[in-house]
């Protein structure tokens, strides 16, 4: 079996498709995408596929070795996010040749389905009561919401007053059981956010997602220390070298790779295994597409410590489009009772509809995250 063809699909609401085709009429899917750098990646992914046109995709190691090492630059949001969407098409591929899911080809399912959680308020939280009490009425079990506006490295207590309360908005809407994520989004900074890990406490958090960016992470441990609520991070970190540190200062309870982002399947297996060495749970990032979250999906399966799955069905995103519309088994994600099943069709699960995703592509994106300003004038993180 040899590597024939990759194509891009560039399509709505804000994702990147990728098909890779054989020369044995066994196609497989992948999602490579950077949110806002969609082009950039897909410029990637045709520049990768110098390299694997030829090939046989079975050997799925060797050539994720050879695409991380063999241009010699590695690493980071475009390389990794080209190289995960090939990675998971690969697996796909694979899966799909045997007849089998890809869960079974890493060991077989250690679990039949797993928690999920939905988003609500969108970008600038609000309503944010009205859409938890929607959420739990689907049956989810668990929530998310963005923390908070933009906010200066020093601020205002009354946006940390108005954050506060609407948690407190969401915890009495949907009682004491309901898990509620709170995510920071890398919008506050360390002073700020030692206020509002104390002030969060009453509310029993499920986690504080990314409290500082990444790359403030040295703030973490004395920012933990005022809460209990887990920390959650890892959406903006992309190989098992980014997260190796993280781990080892043991800073961190819940991480979140992206399997779009962090070299696909392949790599964050590895992440998840190193995880749960030093007894930190997963939660894969996925506000994205039906291809993804099926990839995610197959490393939920197999990996002991991952607890939660993020997806995107309805999330504020998704005005154009919405999770499964370029699925042609619309019940691939059976969600129940606040959870999702694991899919157990051939390869990563999802039948891509592909006539309407190359529709689509027509129209395709060029969707970019909001620029934000304080009232200064000064850019304030989205």
């Amino acid at each position: 079996m040899k590597i024939t063809k990759l194509s891009t699909f560039l399509v709505p609401p804000r994702w990147l498709f990728l098909k890779i085709e054989t020369d044995a009429g066994v196609s497989g899917w992948g999602e490579p995408i950077v949110e806002g750098r969609a082009l950039t990646v897909q410029a990637a992914v045709h520049e990768m596929a110098d390299y694997l046109v030829g090939q046989d995709p079975r050997r799925i190691e060797d050539l994720w070795q050879v695409l991380y090492r063999g241009g010699f630059y590695r690493g980071g949001a475009v390389h990794m996010s080209a190289l995960a969407g090939i990675d998971q098409a690969l697996w796909d591929i694979k899966g799909r040749a045997l007849g089998v899911p890809v869960h079974e080809l890493l060991g077989g399912k250690c679990r039949d389905r797993i928690r999920v959680y939905s988003w609500i308020g969108g970008d600038r939280p609000s309503d944010v009561a009205d859409g938890a009490r929607d959420m739990v009425a689907q049956g989810f079990t668990a929530l998310k919401m963005n923390g908070t506006e933009e906010l200066q490295i020093v601020d205002s207590h009354a946006k940390i007053d108005a954050a506060i309360e609407r948690v407190a908005l969401v915890r009495a809407a949907v009682g004491p059981s309901v898990g509620i994520a709170v995510d920071f989004h890398g919008r506050v900074h360390r002073p700020m956010a030692r206020a509002m890990v104390k002030e969060l406490e009453p509310y029993k958090l499920m986690f504080i997602e990314e409290p500082v960016l990444s790359e403030n992470r040295e703030a973490l441990r004395e920012i933990a220390a005022l809460s209990s609520a887990p920390i959650a991070l890892g959406e903006r970190l992309y190989s098992r070298w980014d997260f190796k540190s993280v781990l080892q200062e043991a800073v961190v309870d819940i991480i979140q790779p992206d399997l779009s982002h962090a070299g696909g399947i392949t790599e964050c297996r590895k992440i998840a295994t190193m995880a749960e060495a030093f007894d930190v749970a997963v939660a894969p990032h996925c506000p994205l597409g039906p291809i993804a979250l099926a990839a995610c999906l197959q490393l939920d399966a197999v990996s002991y410590n991952a607890f939660i799955q993020e997806q995107s069905l309805g999330i504020h995103y998704n005005g154009a489009n919405d999770l499964m519309d370029y699925a042609l088994n619309k019940d691939v994600f059976a969600y129940a009772d606040g959870m999702v099943a694991i899919p157990d069709g051939p390869g990563l699960g999802v039948e891509v509809n592909e006539d309407y995703v190359r529709e689509r592509a027509k129209i395709g994106h060029r969707w970019r995250n909001p620029i934000w300003r304080h009232k200064d004038g000064s850019f304030a993180e989205w």
